[in-house]
């Protein structure tokens, strides 16, 4: 059964055009902010298991920071190939609390 688990608070987001990590219960998730909307997804990227987090975000894409493999941040899914695809997850705001669907 999934949860909302609390990831942080707004402030703690990201500022728009970036991305940072965040625990979310056993996972850790990229959470990118483009067009002034959240976007969470797996942080490790498909190809070499870099850190999307620390990617860059250029307008609804993820870029790792490793290899250059690009995602679509609210699909998951590379833009090489729609068969790579990470996991995104439903994200929320509660009051100043974000939380995200794990």
């Amino acid at each position: 059964m999934s949860e909302f688990v609390k990831i942080g608070t707004l402030a703690e987001m990201p500022e728009e055009g970036e991305a940072k990590e965040f625990s979310a219960g056993a996972n850790v998730v990229c959470v990118a902010r483009t067009g002034g909307e959240l976007c969470a997804l797996d942080n490790v990227c498909l190809h070499r298991g870099g850190p999307l987090g620390g990617g860059v975000v250029d307008g609804p894409k993820i870029i790792c920071p490793w290899h250059g493999w690009t995602f679509d941040l609210k699909s998951g899914e590379a833009t090489h190939s729609a068969a790579a695809k990470v996991r995104t997850y439903p994200l929320r705001v509660a009051g100043e609390n974000v939380e995200v669907e794990v």
